[in-house]
């Protein structure tokens, strides 16, 4: 007879191409102990613990005994010209950047929304709430700012992330064909893919509708440092780009006092 560990493992195998750890299935079961005694449905306990797994690091609650599981731990290499991840793969989300916007205009957005703004269609909008005070206004604005400077920028990517799987190898992906599923505000930091038969190009895997699958979840500490140091991270980005220009025009001109 099969014990509830065995057939919530087999469904999440079976519908989620989850391979959960049998360690940390015991340790499910056991916090469970109460449903179990009052006769809940193992498909209700299955939904609990899919979603405590998508919530959490997938390195804690997977298991990595199967190789096709998880990506080559040499999947940088950029000399490799091409090859097939056949996968299943579960990765969650470690970062996710916008690509096809320029990085102040992506500053723009998240500082429209500190402000209360939104954009619709060519206008722009107030989104305060009438009545709100000062300190409220101020403590939603830096909570919520992150969460929808990607939806209000209008932008369609491409989107670049950083994935990692069960293993804690990291590896980048990049949006070759639009998932609806990816886009800044609506990814969070955590959330889990599903990748299958995804090719890998000089190190980077081409993320495609084909070969990539949003489960959802977030981790939710990842997530909220992640959009409290974005706009910080995104201005020390361009003030990078700027002093490599200033090197460079200095460099230039070095080289034209010399002719």
């Amino acid at each position: 007879m099969s014990t509830p560990q065995t057939q919530i493992a087999a469904q999440l195998q079976s519908t989620k191409s989850l391979s959960v750890s049998p360690s940390w299935l015991d340790t499910f079961i056991a916090s469970s102990s109460a449903s179990l005694q009052r006769n809940v449905p193992i498909s209700a306990l299955t939904q609990t613990a899919l979603f405590r797994v998508l919530s959490s690091d997938f390195r804690d609650t997977l298991t990595t005994i199967n190789p096709a599981s998880v990506v080559p731990v040499d999947i940088f290499d950029p000399t490799v010209k091409e090859r097939r991840l056949a996968g299943p793969i579960p990765v969650q989300v470690l970062d996710i950047e916008d690509i096809g916007s320029s990085l102040w205009s992506q500053v723009e957005a998240i500082e429209r929304v500190e402000r209360g703004e939104a954009i619709r269609g060519r206008e722009i909008v107030r989104t305060v709430n009438v009545g709100e005070d000062r300190e409220d206004r101020a403590s939603n604005n830096g909570s919520n700012s992150n969460n929808n400077a990607g939806a209000n920028s209008g932008s369609n990517g491409p989107y670049r992330l950083v994935l990692q799987d069960a293993a804690g190898t990291r590896t980048v992906g990049i949006e070759l064909r639009r998932i609806s599923d990816i886009s800044i505000g609506k990814l969070p930091i955590g959330a889990k893919l599903i990748l299958r038969n995804a090719t890998v190009a000089r190190g980077l895997v081409w993320l495609t509708p084909d070969c990539a699958t949003v489960l959802g979840g977030k981790i939710e500490s990842m997530d909220r440092a992640w959009k409290e140091g974005r706009k910080t991270r995104l201005m020390a980005r361009i003030d990078e780009m700027a002093q490599e220009e200033r090197q460079t025009t200095r460099g230039r001109g070095g080289d034209a006092m010399e002719e």
